[in-house]
């Protein structure tokens, strides 16, 4: 993930490493010559509310880590919360009988296929899946060339639990 990250910045990873003494990890990035931006899209106006019906959630992801903190933010939102670790586990749910609102899904995930190939396949049997890809690659390098279709989104690695409830929020409402 780092050498991804530093591949796609234009930098690059040096790793050195000596028995006995230890490892030395460089990341070399290149300098940001503009000025900085903020992205108004992350910064919310309102407070979030409560959900009133109790939209039911599939996370999938393999980090127990990320798994904790969404399920919690969006926990304290008052959505219903299913949990998978790994795409086989997420299909079989995407494929049971279960009620889900919405699929929340890495796009790197163990299991033979990634996030995408497994929402792909879960909008076989549910066509109107609303799906947020969460990844910590660049957009394009997560979906690559292809589109996302429609009620897809992606929400880029680090974010805010702001930014997350929001697109949660633009999603069920579309």
């Amino acid at each position: 993930m780092i050498y991804g990250f530093a591949n796609q910045s234009g930098g690059r990873v040096r790793i050195q490493s000596q028995v006995g003494k230890g490892t030395s990890i460089s990341l070399y990035l290149p300098r940001y010559d503009g000025t900085a931006t903020r992205d108004e899209s992350d910064v919310h106006q309102a407070p979030f509310e409560f959900t009133q019906s109790g939209e039911t959630i599939l996370i999938v992801d393999d980090e127990p880590t990320v798994r904790m903190l969404l399920t919690d933010a969006l926990g304290d939102l008052g959505y219903t919360l299913i949990e998978a670790a790994d795409s086989l586990a997420g299909l079989k749910l995407l494929r049971s009988d279960v009620h889900i609102d919405l699929l929340i899904t890495d796009v790197g995930l163990p299991g033979g296929m990634n996030g995408r190939q497994m929402a792909d396949a879960g909008r076989e049997v549910r066509p109107h899946l609303k799906t947020l890809f969460i990844t910590g690659y660049a957009e394009n390098a997560a979906i690559g060339d292809e589109q996302l279709g429609p009620g897809m989104r992606v929400l880029t690695k680090p974010f805010a639990i702001d930014a997350l409830a929001a697109r949660v929020q633009e999603l069920m409402s579309a």
